[in-house]
């Protein structure tokens, strides 16, 4: 029987648990253990507090981030929030601190010099707070600080750099779950990258599958870090995406087998969503006039690589980028043009659409 992954949540969710647990102590409440939260789609879930502590004006409280069984980066990082009086009628005001980065570049959803505290956030914790406020009597006039300890460290294992979001980590979430393996924060992730390239009027984007198809795109394509877009598997993402937003030229850079996949009409190119069709490749063969022999063994064969080095003079890789090409410029509909380069495990050029 297979096991049910867990469904765990998001830094906002997190960071809107320890705000309300801060705001009610702060008001004579005492820290709530658990505190219960209310989230968009009107799930009620409890936080067991990790810390609480009251020094004069200021009242905080940290809850341990779960995400469930999400590889997530911040899985067990403590996300604290600190929260003082604010002024009559300022409401709920922000503010970044230890861990948590700060917006640098435009074409973010806030504006350059704004902590990075995602909008979906920053609506939870203001309604969450407004809530309380209305319970307890008192105005929800307050400045949030939200700190995760070690959080400029678990950054530099995200794209914030890249995005211009300096210093820390992001706080995000829209529903305030994490659904396990749904990548929400890497597609989070692609679509700023994008927007960010669009703000700063940049015309030729990279999107690329890994580290090794990255290194050949800034060596050969010449682009700026903030036109590299790391998509990983996530083809389907970057494509959709740019449907809506364009820009005039796109170049996917990837591995031979995962952009194979793409040939073949996959937008998710990790293993555990798509598998390399062989048959296709072989038909592939077979359209570029490989000899019989060759088409069967490739039949047979158990990974895109080895068909690959069957192939022979047979100009296979070129094949599979352009195969690659259409099933992009299908799911963009006009509005970008499309190049596509294939790469071998060793970093090498084995196709290219033209």
């Amino acid at each position: 029987m297979t096991k049910e992954l867990r469904k765990g949540w998001t830094t906002g969710a997190c960071a809107t648990a320890a705000a309300k647990a801060a705001f009610v102590a702060l008001h004579g409440g005492g820290f709530p253990d658990p505190v219960i939260i209310r989230l968009p789609q009107g799930l009620t879930p409890a936080f067991a507090l990790a810390q609480a502590e009251r020094i004069g004006a200021t009242a905080t409280a940290g809850i341990i981030k779960d995400a469930g069984d999400d590889p997530d980066v911040t899985h067990g990082a403590l996300v604290l929030a600190s929260v003082q009086v604010g002024a009559p009628g300022t409401g709920v005001t922000f503010r970044a601190g230890l861990g948590i980065g700060t917006i640098t570049l435009p074409g973010l959803p806030l504006p350059p010099g704004e902590p990075a505290i995602n909008p979906g956030p920053r609506a939870q914790i203001t309604a969450n707070l407004t809530e309380a406020a209305a319970e307890l009597g008192v105005a929800a006039d307050v400045v949030v600080t939200i700190s995760i300890p070690g959080g400029e460290a678990l950054a530099e294992k995200t794209l914030n750099g890249r995005l211009g979001i300096k210093g820390g980590l992001s706080i995000l979430g829209t529903t305030g779950v994490v659904l396990p393996y749904s990548c929400a924060a890497w597609v989070h992730s692609i679509h700023r990258g994008i927007d960010v390239a669009r703000a700063l009027g940049l015309t030729h984007l990279a999107a690329t599958t890994g580290k090794t198809s990255e290194a050949l795109a800034r060596r050969d394509l010449h682009l700026p870090d903030q036109a590299l877009i790391d998509m990983g598997d996530m083809a389907g993402a970057v494509l959709k995406y740019l449907r809506s937003y364009p820009v005039p030229r796109l170049t996917l850079v990837g591995g031979f087998a995962k952009l194979a996949k793409l040939a073949a009409g996959e937008m998710d190119l990790h293993s555990r969503a798509s598998q390399v069709d062989v048959a296709f490749l072989s038909g592939l063969l077979a359209e570029s006039g490989a000899a019989a022999e060759t088409i069967t063994a490739a039949r047979d064969c158990g990974s895109a690589g080895q068909v690959l080095a069957l192939a022979g003079g047979v100009p296979l890789g070129d094949l599979v980028a352009r195969r690659a090409r259409e099933a992009a410029m299908a799911v963009l509909a006009g509005g970008t043009e499309v190049d596509v380069i294939a790469i071998d495990r060793a970093g090498h050029v084995v196709g290219r659409s033209g």
